[in-house]
């Protein structure tokens, strides 16, 4: 083999092994949107105990953070990753961002358990703050558990001012949660590995960067059926 085949070949083999990488890099992103996809799709198949329509069709934006691990013993802490999706102005959803959540809290804690966290921004003041580089719930927003099925209808005063309802799924059991003094950040290296640009949160739900990869159809799905806006009254035809 001569030396410039020699160099070809070499060249030619580092693009492969630098794209074959780069795809196993994003497949772990592909899988969080599907995990996320998942967990709002099983929650809202329970009919009794979802999210009530009427918040979704609302809602300002909505975050998932599947399978977050809780746990230790004496000193406790939680830690998740998960995406986050705006609504525009027509209705249509932004990209998923990729956010990551932690915190902590001392107690007598033994073992451990794994927790799926959906918040729905119900406005946008709230999408503003959580799609701060660091957001600690329930510091300077007002965060509340969720309503859930026919609980709807008697949200109490403190869940219909919230600018973020929380909810979460643990062991099968599925309700409005309080996880104030967990803290929210922008996942950028996330965000680089799906997207190939490190964007902030704000570049991506907000902004219009981002393109969202094949691999996103099943996010948009999700989000389209739970989460359309509410539609217009429509008049009853003549004569019913």
């Amino acid at each position: 083999m001569t030396s410039p085949t020699r160099l070809i070949t070499s060249i030619v083999t580092a693009f492969v092994a630098l794209a074959a990488t780069a795809v196993l890099a994003q497949s772990d992103e592909a899988d969080r949107v599907k995990e996320s996809a998942k967990v709002l799709d099983e929650i809202m198949q329970s009919s009794d105990k979802s999210i009530p329509g009427a918040i979704l069709g609302k809602a300002a934006g909505i975050a998932v953070i599947p399978g977050t691990v809780k746990g230790g013993f004496i000193i406790g802490g939680e830690h998740g990753r998960g995406i986050l999706s705006a609504r525009g102005q027509g209705g249509a959803w932004s990209p998923p961002a990729f956010i990551t959540l932690t915190g902590g809290s001392v107690g007598l804690q033994i073992g451990g358990s794994a927790t799926d966290i959906i918040l729905v921004i119900q406005n946008e003041r709230g999408l503003e703050n959580l799609i701060r580089n660091e957001f600690k719930i329930g510091a300077g927003a007002a965060v509340a558990g969720g309503p859930v099925g026919r609980e709807a209808s008697a949200a109490t005063d403190a869940q219909l001012r919230a600018e973020i309802l929380s909810y979460s799924r643990s062991r099968g059991a599925f309700a409005g949660a309080t996880i104030e003094g967990a803290t929210i950040k922008e996942d950028k290296d996330a965000n680089g590995r799906y997207y190939g640009t490190k964007f902030a949160t704000r570049e991506v739900v907000l902004d219009g960067k981002a393109k969202a990869p094949a691999t996103a159809g099943v996010w948009f799905e999700a989000l389209k059926k739970y989460a359309s806006a509410a539609p217009a009254a429509t008049a009853k035809p003549a004569g019913k």
